[in-house]
């Protein structure tokens, strides 16, 4: 099971995902979302100069509690707009 996760925040987005190709593609529907608006919109009060870092965390959820298998930080995004960290993320599953 996959989730997306706000690194910078400690913030998991809601949903859970049944393959990283599903993660993919809310990560792609998140980046082109506008920065200072929900989702986007970091939950800090300095928000006009902070940002989000998402990453896709893979989990075992056989194990009690949920073992983390794998961790890839797909982008970042703020004021200066999206920076993908993870491009393979970025056009897996585009068809």
């Amino acid at each position: 099971m996959f989730k997306i996760e706000d690194e910078r925040h400690a913030e998991p987005l809601p949903g859970e995902f049944s393959s990283l190709a599903a993660a993919a593609v809310e990560l792609r529907r998140l980046s082109t979302l506008p920065w200072d608006q929900v989702p986007n919109v970091a939950p800090c009060t300095n928000w006009r100069t902070c940002g989000r870092t998402y990453e896709v965390v893979e989990y075992d959820v056989s194990a009690r509690p949920w073992k983390e298998l794998n961790r890839v930080t797909a982008f970042e995004v703020g004021a200066e707009g999206v920076k993908w960290l993870a491009p393979e993320l970025q056009s897996l599953g585009v068809q």
